[in-house]
């Protein structure tokens, strides 16, 4: 049963019209749970872009390396990106490394174990080396859940923003790389304080677009078995009878939902006017062709 968790009033939801019947329903413990879920999608994006820029830095840094095996490795990651749908990847990293992170705990809490893991299609190990525990808190689940979530979006996403990184990278004058070279810069100087400080340039619009894709990709966390907004708009919007709730209702999902549109709408807007002035500060005494074109743009 739904009881609103704040107001007094709402004790006996059956006396209740109009306002106070709706701030009681919009104040139950469910309620609120959806209003918390918005953070969880904010935490995954301010967790997930820093970390698949990461990735993706790594990944680009890799592609041009010297050393073969290295560099076939990073092109490789950027491969990843093509050809396959967004969803099988999110699908099959979840499981991959929930049971890489229990494979590794087995070995080292199990030693002695005499069976195989794999028994045909089912992945076996001992309890202890179970993620999480069965004896763990509720928000332990909730957490671990969130961070398989999280790497998966940062080993995806991750791979988009080497690609983007990688064409950035190209894209510095050559001509400049060899003047740091004449002024007797190493190769690690010239890629640090040369062609870094201006692939910014190149790189933000591509990245500009891939944060966006992220913006739009967090409702994915709903197939990963998160509970997020996406979740909680189904729970709550769908039919309710006396028998199963405080609150009965029709089906309202679409008034859910569209409290979702506004949402991510206002999201991304605010986040254009932010890497809008990202963009101005960076090309900023920029003296690249990119950067004279992003300046003629604005």
């Amino acid at each position: 049963m739904m009881r609103s968790v704040i107001f007094a009033y709402c004790a006996d939801p059956d006396t209740l019209a109009g306002i106070k019947w709706l701030s009681c329903y919009l104040t139950t413990g469910k309620h609120l749970s959806f209003y918390g879920s918005f953070g969880t999608v904010l935490l995954l994006l301010a967790i997930t872009a820093p970390t698949a820029l990461l990735f993706g830095f790594g990944g680009a840094t890799a592609a041009r390396s010297p050393i073969a095996p290295l560099r076939w490795f990073g092109r490789g990651y950027i491969a990843i990106v093509r050809g396959v749908p967004d969803i099988a990847f999110f699908l099959f990293f979840v499981i991959a490394l929930d049971q890489a992170f229990e494979w590794m705990r087995h070995k080292a809490l199990c030693p002695d174990w005499d069976q195989p893991i794999r028994q045909g299609n089912d992945f076996v190990v001992c309890a202890q080396a179970k993620l999480p525990l069965s004896t763990s808190a509720q928000w332990l689940h909730e957490a671990y859940g969130l961070t398989l979530a999280v790497l998966t979006f940062a080993i995806v996403f991750g791979a988009f923003a080497a690609n983007v990184l990688f064409g950035a990278m190209r894209a510095v004058p050559h001509a400049q790389l060899e003047t740091a070279a004449a002024y007797g810069m190493s190769p690690r100087q010239t890629f640090w304080r040369v062609m870094v400080p201006q692939m910014w340039v190149y790189a933000l619009p591509g990245l500009s677009n891939l944060w966006m894709v992220l913006i739009k990709a967090t409702p994915l966390l709903f197939l990963l078995g998160v509970e997020d907004i996406v979740y909680w708009a189904r729970e709550l919007g769908g039919s309710k009878t006396a028998r199963f709730t405080d609150y009965p209702h029709g089906d309202w999902r679409m008034w859910y939902f569209f409290a979702l549109l506004v949402f991510y709408l206002a999201f991304t807007k605010v986040s254009e006017v932010f890497l809008d002035r990202i963009m101005a500060r960076l090309t900023k005494g920029q003296a690249t062709s990119g950067g004279e074109a992003q300046r003629k743009a604005a």
